[in-house]
């Protein structure tokens, strides 16, 4: 019997459109009342995994940032954390702004861009339907290098760099990687994410990475996790798509990779389900978990 299980969220639980399926969120429900401490286990910030634990029923716990937090929501709390330092954010924004490519600044509280471009479009999409207290911060600054500057030290979760030429992302990368004391989410596939407007339909496909500060992976906020908790690791189960979900799908008492994933990531899993549009949380739940 399973006892944890750690859902990823983009490209897993969340379908091309951003959005949970009915299937999906059935399964979750079956899992809790099972008795199953179900956590959503995202690259996000913490409000927007918030809405979507609440949305689906399994919002005791959240692991945000790739890892860099883990609050417990029934005390409003922060009980684990590994945030990048200002000094680290400052660099990796000089890296970038030196390269003229596109970067966002993610805080435990918001999202900080100089415009509306790639993941951070997707999530101005995704306020479109959402109440004002459910949407994700998203502040649009001029001068991001000053703004960080000028600030008192806040609680950086990780920087996102993306572009849709592969050439000039793999050039940034490499600088990037040269920085100290940080890990550089080595993603070797495009992103795709589907914005839908009424009728059209917008595919968004761009290379990004994260950086975040040194060791922080999903996998360690779990072993945290569950420790606290008395669980051993044969009793937790993963599902995830993309390569900050590779350690968790290795190393849990059972791993389970989405169709939609990378060749790389299902060569690891125990298992592999449909994909995120067939609502293969459901599959992976109802086959392998219950």
């Amino acid at each position: 019997m399973y006892k944890f299980l750690a859902i990823d969220l983009d490209g897993t639980l969340l379908d091309s459109y951003g959005q949970v399926t009915e299937k999906n969120k059935e399964a979750i429900k079956k899992a809790v009342q099972n008795g199953v401490e179900v956590v959503l286990t995202s690259g996000r910030g913490p409000r927007s995994v918030k809405n979507l634990a609440e949305e689906v029923g399994a919002d005791n716990y959240l692991i945000c940032g790739n890892g860099a937090i883990i609050y417990d929501n029934k005390k409003d709390e922060i009980i684990f954390n590994k945030f990048i330092s200002k000094n680290k954010v400052l660099q990796i924004i000089k890296t970038c702004e030196e390269n003229s490519i596109y970067y966002s600044i993610n805080t435990k509280n918001s999202i900080i861009t100089k415009s509306l471009n790639y993941n951070v479009l997707f999530y101005h999409q995704e306020n479109s339907k959402k109440t004002d207290d459910k949407k994700t911060n998203i502040n649009i600054v001029k001068d991001i290098l000053k703004y960080i500057e000028e600030r008192q030290e806040e609680d950086y979760l990780k920087t996102t760099i993306c572009d849709d030429n592969k050439i000039i992302f793999d050039r940034i990368l490499n600088v990037i990687k040269n920085i100290k004391d940080v890990d550089v989410l080595d993603v070797a596939h495009m992103s795709r994410k589907i914005i839908k407007n009424g009728t059209e339909e917008l595919l968004m496909k761009y290379f990004y990475t994260e950086v975040t500060n040194k060791d922080v992976d999903k996998w360690n906020a779990i072993e945290f996790l569950t420790q606290k908790l008395g669980i051993q690791r044969t009793e937790i189960a993963t599902i995830g798509d993309n390569v900050n979900d590779k350690t968790m799908i290795e190393k849990a008492g059972i791993g389970i990779a989405m169709g939609n994933s990378a060749p790389y990531i299902k060569e690891v899993a125990d298992y592999v389900v449909t994909d995120n549009d067939s609502s293969g949380v459901a599959q992976a739940i109802e086959t392998y978990i219950l």
